[in-house]
């Protein structure tokens, strides 16, 4: 299982970090190490002060795939879900201006939840899914999949150019803006729509 992850696919994300608008996808990876455990609760790490969370819609893939076209990706997944890219926006933000690699402040163990999953069936539309996080009970994420710069097959086609797909590989297709730091005993909640997909709480 490989989680691959898409940067600044959400226009109100790009300008809140005051980043440039990619021409093609931001793309890292996950390693397997890096999912929180179910019913875990997330440990702020000591090499960070400033822990952000990142809600972002999941798409599990169930067939093998490589140099997909996007007309095929659909066939791809039947499962969406919700999940938390957490990241160690201190660290990033040294790493970057060294032109360092980011995986020290998005791969780290625990950084990657991965929230309930739904059949894709319940939605009418893959490309109109409203989300949002709550921070102990108050909205601080709202996004929609229909705002996203590239949209669900069309990341599949253009991530199966590079990385070969597998069964179970999860792709965490980008968050929009609303980014925040998290605190001791804060709880993170996500939702698809009026569904909770998960609940986390911070230590």
């Amino acid at each position: 299982m490989k989680i691959i992850c898409i940067g600044r696919n959400y226009t109100d994300h790009i300008e809140e970090l005051k980043n440039e608008k990619p021409s093609d996808p931001v793309v890292f990876i996950k390693p397997d190490t890096s999912v929180l455990l179910k019913k875990q609760p997330f440990f702020i790490p000591d090499f960070s002060d400033n822990i952000h969370h990142e809600v972002e819609i999941l798409v599990k893939i169930t067939k093998v795939g490589k140099h997909i076209d996007r007309k095929f990706a659909h066939k791809y997944y039947d499962q969406i879900g919700l999940g938390i890219d957490f990241t160690a926006r201190d660290l990033q933000s040294s790493l970057r201006e060294k032109g360092l690699p980011w995986e020290k402040s998005k791969s780290f163990d625990g950084s990657a939840v991965i929230g309930d999953w739904i059949s894709k069936d319940v939605f009418s539309d893959c490309n109109n899914i409203a989300f949002h996080l709550e921070k102990n009970k108050e909205v601080v994420q709202k996004g929609n999949t229909k705002f996203m710069l590239w949209k669900i097959d069309e990341l599949i086609e253009y991530v199966s150019k590079y990385f070969t797909l597998k069964i179970g590989d999860v792709i965490f297709t980008g968050t929009p803006a609303g980014v925040g730091a998290v605190q001791t005993d804060d709880t993170l909640t996500g939702f698809i729509g009026e569904q909770q997909l998960f609940s986390i709480r911070i230590k």
